[in-house]
C-alpha cells in the first residue's frame, strides 16, 4: 500500500536532514532515486546523483565537513501524491574555516508510492 504524502511525512524527512540521520533519511527514498544537487560540475544541472548509496556518501561527507548544518524556517506545498516543493533556509559553518552557510533555497520533490523518487535542490546564491 502506497504511502500518504503529507506536510508530515515532509516534515519527517526534514527532521532527519536536521537530526543528520542519514539512515532515516534515505529510509524515505526510493531504491532507483535521484538527487540534482544545486551546485557541481555539469552544466546546467549541477551534479545529479544516483542511488541511495550514492546520497548516502555525499550526506555523510556534508555532514563531516559542515557538523552544524541545519535548515530552518521550512515552509511546504503538497503538489499532488508525486510532487512537493519544501522551501528552507540552510545554515551551517563549514569546519575548514570556509564562510558560513546562510542561504535561501528549495527542494522540488518527486515521490511514488510515498518514497522520494527526485529531488532536485536550489539555493541563491550571493555574491
Amino acid at each position: 500500500m502506497a504511502r500518504q504524502v503529507t506536510i508530515a511525512l515532509l516534515d519527517e524527512i526534514q527532521d532527519g536532514f536536521n537530526k543528520q540521520d542519514v539512515d532515516a533519511i534515505l529510509s524515505h527514498f526510493a531504491d532507483d532515486c535521484e538527487w540534482v544537487m544545486a551546485r557541481g560540475p555539469n552544466a546546467p544541472e549541477g551534479r545529479r546523483l544516483i542511488g541511495k548509496a550514492a546520497i548516502g556518501e555525499v550526506l555523510s561527507a556534508r555532514y563531516r565537513d559542515i557538523p552544524d548544518m541545519r535548515w530552518e524556517e521550512i515552509r511546504h506545498w503538497i503538489v499532488d501524491q508525486s510532487k512537493a516543493i519544501s522551501e528552507w533556509i540552510v545554515r551551517g559553518t563549514p569546519k575548514n574555516g570556509g564562510a558560513p552557510i546562510d542561504l535561501v533555497g528549495c527542494d522540488l520533490w518527486e515521490f511514488r508510492d510515498g518514497y522520494v523518487t527526485k529531488k532536485d535542490t536550489y539555493w541563491k546564491t550571493i555574491g
